[in-house]
């Protein structure tokens, strides 16, 4: 009986009833670490409706682009909307935007595999029609010029008769990627060349493992690459060095490499990241247990954030070639920690 009239004096209480009404999750439960990659966020005012977002998602239904109605005031906008149960936040939307500010927002990005952007030697220039805006900026500069550049159906088109290749149109287009030097003869050994620098380089990096790991946050692993061996290859690919030193300055020039760790001594097998896993790069076996296939990686940076073990390490790359001689040239290799802390304390 002295129990139940404890709990009604408790129940009673002033204070208990208002810890009651205004309760609270702990703030150090309920904030988001700085780390985590949210759904994107748009704004909608820097959209130039180039559909780049629609053309690189790879979750079916997850980004679509719509248009408000016009008005006696002002036309409508285009802008992307997010489809939350489809996302899969792997942040491709906004690495591809070409828009500066960015029309989407979500975090670090670590999905797209560089050496599939990087452009071959200029040589000729074209318009992307897909990606171009039809600003007519291209038109007006080109005019003052050499005239290459005319409307054709209401499209910027170039005439490679009267083409000179200065390269002043790419310099006044506001849209990256809408017009594009190409170098026409010998393509595919331009993408094997750079398909061949950037699997190089990785496993370089990558041979260096062990010590990336062991690096603190604000620290940097450096290394010097000899662009001898790349030369070497590059050669039995088309012996062409103009073409060479060219398609190598492209990767080092725009290759920003994300490199994935596997510590499997923190691993306990809990799964967690082999559901997340986007592109089933992560399986569990009842032997084996957790196994990642770097083939298969995205490095999308999911089973990074989710593992609370730190079992996957984020590090950011960049390369820089020296002026010299080709063949007594080096890439100089800086790696660093991404923020998230690699393992735990």
């Amino acid at each position: 009986m002295s129990s139940v009239i404890w709990y009604l004096y408790e129940f009673a209480r002033k204070s208990w009833a208002e810890k009651f009404a205004n309760a609270r999750t702990d703030q150090e439960i309920m904030e988001t670490p700085s780390r985590f990659r949210d759904f994107p966020q748009v704004r909608k005012e820097y959209c130039i409706a180039c559909g780049a977002c629609t053309a690189a998602c790879p979750a079916p239904m997850a980004i679509k682009l719509v248009r408000t109605s016009d008005n006696s005031h002002e036309e409508g906008i285009t802008y992307p909307i997010i489809n939350t149960r489809g996302c899969i936040r792997c942040g491709f939307c906004a690495e591809v935007c070409p828009t500066d500010p960015k029309t989407l927002l979500c975090g670090e990005n670590h999905l797209i595999r560089e050496k599939f952007t990087i452009l071959p030697v200029d040589k000729m220039f074209v318009i992307d029609d897909y990606l171009c805006i039809r600003c007519k900026k291209c038109i007006k500069t080109c005019s003052e010029i050499a005239g290459a550049i005319s409307e054709v159906d209401k499209k910027p088109v170039i005439d490679q008769s009267k083409c000179i290749g200065c390269g002043e149109c790419i310099k006044n287009c506001p849209v990256k990627g809408a017009i594009k030097g190409i170098f026409i003869e010998n393509v595919e050994e331009q993408k094997a060349i750079i398909n061949m620098v950037v699997d190089t380089l990785e496993a370089r990096i990558e041979a260096d493992q062990d010590k990336i790991m062991e690096l603190e946050p604000e620290e940097i692993y450096k290394i010097d690459f000899p662009t001898q061996e790349l030369v070497d290859e590059a050669r039995k690919i088309i012996p062409n060095d103009e073409l060479i030193r060219d398609s190598i300055e492209k990767v080092t020039d725009r290759l920003k490499m994300r490199i994935v760790t596997w510590d499997d001594e923190k691993c306990t097998n809990c799964r967690l990241c082999v559901g997340e896993c986007p592109s089933g790069a992560i399986t569990y076996d009842k032997e084996k247990g957790v196994q990642r296939n770097p083939d298969k990686c995205l490095r999308c940076s999911i089973c990074y954030q989710t593992c609370p073990f730190g079992v996957a390490g984020f590090y950011v790359a960049r390369f820089l070639l020296t002026e010299t001689a080709l063949e007594d040239g080096v890439i100089k290799i800086t790696v660093k920690p991404s923020q998230l802390p690699i393992g735990v304390d």
